[in-house]
């Protein structure tokens, strides 16, 4: 079973930086489509960052010149750097990989900017 456990969410304060982390087993993040979406209250869930395994990358315009996407293949664990955060990036926020057509998904990380 595909198992994704995200982390690094917490309480930031507007204009800082946060790191956050997901952990990926039984499936290859190398060769694989991974990402982060992320959930406000009374917002849809919206495209964060997309990861192929081919490199390529894609970013929600919210997020584009500040979060970036990145993966470390020998720990098979994908990142996303936030930077200059700002109130609407809070939510919570979601490691997703594809595997033979099948989307997983972590638990979630919250994420809270204090203004």
């Amino acid at each position: 079973q595909v198992q994704l456990v995200d982390s690094g969410g917490g309480l930031v304060q507007a204009g800082e930086s946060l790191k956050l982390s997901c952990v990926a087993s039984r499936i290859n993040i190398k060769i694989s489509t991974m990402g982060w979406y992320r959930r406000a209250p009374g917002k849809q869930r919206e495209l964060v960052a997309h990861l192929t395994g081919g490199g390529k990358t894609i970013y929600g315009d919210p997020v584009k010149g500040r979060f970036t996407i990145s993966r470390d293949d020998a720990k098979n664990t994908l990142y996303l750097q936030m930077n200059d955060v700002k109130d609407d990036d809070s939510g919570v926020y979601y490691c997703y990989g594809r595997k033979l057509g099948v989307e997983y998904w972590g638990q979630g990380t919250q994420v809270t900017v204090a203004s």
